[in-house]
């Protein structure tokens, strides 16, 4: 297979394009074409012989693909062979071909394209993790993003944004602050040609910032940690300049402020089922519009080295990909109808945890989104018969074959608005609750009507959590019930519901 590869440790330049042997797949493996690859700044430390994972030379760089699943292990039966599906390979991404393990590769969410897939999850995967897990990053609060307009940088604006946070984007040249703001920065500074302490100061009127999200080190890194508020998150990402800071140890003394490490990739393979349901958010986020990827440049497998020493000058805005193989096939692949297995259909997603007692560091952040649930003729003839409304467009199925659209009957509207306390459930656990009661739907709209045999989904979000008699909690959670296959919703509305 074509690939390109790394024959001794060294520079982008010292990488050849040629050819190298297929992988073998195992038991538990998935073998990939590959269409895609991410260009991220391990794949520069990996051909240098400088990071966590070194693999045996010769070898293929490259550790975010995106393709089609060609085989499968024996043991594996949540993939197929034709499933369009992205993965992290760690090494082999510039190649046509690719063998991951299972546990590592993720169908691609409907609508996402090759390009997209290919630079989705080590951004906005190592970003979200930061800033939701680590930080814990609430509304109000100021965020300061080092090395802005790279890729995690600019994920980091992008997300910290839809959690309710102001944004300070710092970057090295007005062209990369311009994009920052495009995606949310509410202030801006380039430190290439003005002093960060300086500025910080300005913008937060000498409080100082909350969350340092730093992906660069070097010199700024103890500049930044100077300008921390009381009780402020450092954030630990990566060292784009090549030096590691060294804090002096009474900063974080003085300052009260906690100094925290962000290995995205080693907390996905530790704590798997929370990193599964921040992947389920991103794709959320991604289906809202809220959050998309900034594409810098497309480049070709041969030019891959280029590609690699432009992310080494710190030429790249946001995201590079490679493009890999014969594109020539994707629009027939395109065309197969991808469904998930049986048995997952009928299984919902594990909810997301969070005690009571931390609720309201949530609110304004998603919950993710259900599995889909379809609405059969017998759950509306269930409905009519509990509520005593046997209207004939409801149950009447002949009736309804000869003069209603498409030859289905409707699902009453209430029955659609019901469903989100159903939903609601399988969305989210909270921990330290004795007793739930969901009492109210509110600002009701029902742009879509459900018929017979559509699948409905929701997505959810909190929205606001306020203290009640008792010791009590009244929760307003965001309910969007989406049909598969139709852009507008079939509910928009909110559920309260009081916990204790």
């Amino acid at each position: 297979m074509r690939a390109v590869i790394c024959k001794a440790f060294g520079l982008p330049d010292s990488l050849s394009v040629g050819e190298l042997p297929i992988p073998a797949i195992g038991e538990t493996d998935v073998s990939i074409q590959v269409f895609a690859c991410g260009v991220n700044f391990p794949d520069l430390l990996i051909i240098q012989n400088k990071y966590q994972f070194k693999p045996e030379l010769p070898f293929s760089p490259g550790g975010e693909v995106s393709g089609i699943v060609e085989n499968v292990g024996e043991k594996i039966k949540h993939l197929k062979s034709g499933d369009r599906v992205v993965a992290l390979c760690g090494w082999g991404g510039f190649a046509e071909k690719v063998v991951v393990n299972a546990s590592r590769v993720f169908p691609m969410p409907k609508g996402m394209d090759f390009i997209n897939g290919a630079c989705t999850l080590y951004t906005y995967g190592t970003s979200y993790h930061a800033l939701k897990d680590r930080a814990q990053l609430k509304a109000g609060e100021t965020l300061l993003v080092l090395g802005a307009a790279g890729g995690v940088g600019l994920a980091a604006v992008e997300l910290a944004k839809t959690m309710g946070a102001t944004v300070i984007a710092a970057a090295s040249s007005t062209d990369k602050l311009a994009i920052c703001k495009e995606k949310g920065a509410s202030h801006l500074i380039n430190y290439s040609s003005e002093d960060l302490r300086t500025r910080l100061k300005e913008i937060t009127n000498d409080k100082g910032v909350d969350v340092i999200y730093d992906a660069v080190g070097g010199k700024l890194a103890e500049q930044a940690l100077r300008s921390i508020a009381w009780r402020g998150r450092y954030l630990v990402v990566g060292f784009t300049t090549g030096e590691i800071p060294q804090f002096p140890a009474n900063l974080p003394l003085l300052k009260g402020c906690s100094i925290m490490g962000v290995f995205w990739g080693s907390f996905a393979e530790r704590e798997p089922q929370q990193s599964l349901q921040n992947f389920g958010e991103l794709i959320a986020l991604m289906k809202s519009g809220a959050i998309k990827q900034h594409i810098h440049k497309i480049y070709s497998l041969g030019d891959s080295p280029h590609a690699l020493q432009d992310l080494m000058d710190r030429k790249i805005i946001g995201k590079a990909v490679v493009k890999v193989g014969d594109w020539s096939k994707e629009p027939v692949i395109q065309k197969e109808k991808i469904t998930l297995p049986a048995e997952k259909e009928k299984t919902a997603p594990k909810p997301i945890h969070i005690h009571l007692s931390d609720i309201k560091n949530h609110v304004g952040r998603s919950i993710g989104v259900t599995n889909w649930f379809t609405v059969s003729q017998e759950t509306i003839n269930g409905f009519a018969n509990a509520t005593q409304d046997q209207q004939w467009i409801h149950v009447d199925v002949e009736r309804a074959k000869q003069f209603l659209p498409e030859g289905k009957t409707i699902a009453h509207g209430y029955l659609t608005m019901s469903l989100a306390a159903k939903f609601f459930y399988e969305l989210i656990s909270i921990e330290g609750v004795t007793t739930s009661i969901n009492y109210g739907l509110n600002k009701a709209r029902f742009p879509v009507t459900v018929k017979s045999g559509d699948r409905i989904r929701m997505t959810g979000k909190i929205l606001s959590a306020e203290d009640m008699l008792n010791n009590g909690i009244k929760l307003s959670v965001e309910a969007i019930i989406e049909i598969e296959g139709n852009p507008k919703p079939a509910y928009v509305g909110e559920l309260l519901t009081a916990i204790y």
